[in-house]
């Protein structure tokens, strides 16, 4: 099976104009959407992930969305040692154009819980980043994989709440990734992130989206949300 032909036949085969057309009104400036969903996806980069999956990522077209999309899913399906792991992600990186290709690609590497040490290390230069999506990988990887309260996460809360606190970007989808993690430690640590909001660290647009989003959270008490409507910038 040429596996790049099986990809885009069953690319083509499973595209709706509809979810097209949601999914176009959702990434601004995207045009080159197939309309193609996620589960459809991740059928497929499955089934490419189980044959000849080093000549898919040399090979495949990158045409449309969906193509580059298909890509990460499949690296994210590998079952390969954990540092070829990490240059396989490495490599995908520069490839991310759009907040739907990255938040996807993140929340498919769970190979990261292998050695969650040092793929926190990896992901320092990306939160140093100036690059929009590559800041934004950094970013939604934490949210994904790190902010959590297993006794790895409760030890490095500290550390990501400073990471996070004086990450600076220009950029709006970097700056809604900061304030979604924010959100997220904010929901399994809630003591520590309102200590820090109270410290008005955040340039205003990343402050007032963070208590935005957590006041939208089901989990987050209702007194929690009164006190932190009191730290909203005007």
């Amino acid at each position: 099976m040429d596996v790049c032909k099986f990809a885009r036949a069953e690319l083509e085969k499973y595209s709706e104009p509809g979810y097209k057309k949601f999914s176009s009104a959702l990434i601004p400036g995207v045009d080159n959407i197939l309309g193609v969903r996620i589960p459809i996806l991740r059928k497929i980069a499955k089934e490419i992930a189980k044959g000849d999956w080093e000549f898919f990522l040399k090979n495949a077209d990158e045409k449309y969305m969906e193509d580059t999309m298909l890509l990460g899913l499949v690296l994210a399906y590998l079952k390969e040692d954990f540092d070829k792991m990490l240059k396989l992600t490495a490599d995908f990186v520069p490839k991310i154009n759009n907040w739907a290709v990255c938040d996807t690609f993140c929340n498919g590497l769970k190979f990261v819980k292998k050695d969650r040490q040092k793929a926190f290390d990896f992901l320092m230069p990306y939160l140093k980043s100036k690059d929009e999506y590559s800041l934004r990988f950094g970013v939604v990887m934490l949210l994904s994989h790190f902010i959590d309260t297993d006794s790895f996460g409760s030890e490095l809360i500290d550390e990501i709440l400073e990471i996070l606190f004086n990450l600076k970007s220009e950029y709006y989808y970097a700056r809604m990734a900061i304030a979604w993690a924010i959100s997220i430690c904010y929901i399994k640590f809630p003591e520590k992130t309102f200590e820090r909001l109270k410290k008005n660290e955040l340039e205003d647009f990343t402050h007032n989206k963070s208590i935005s989003k957590i006041i939208e959270s089901y989990r987050v008490p209702k007194e929690d949300k009164e006190e932190l409507r009191k730290l909203r910038r005007k």
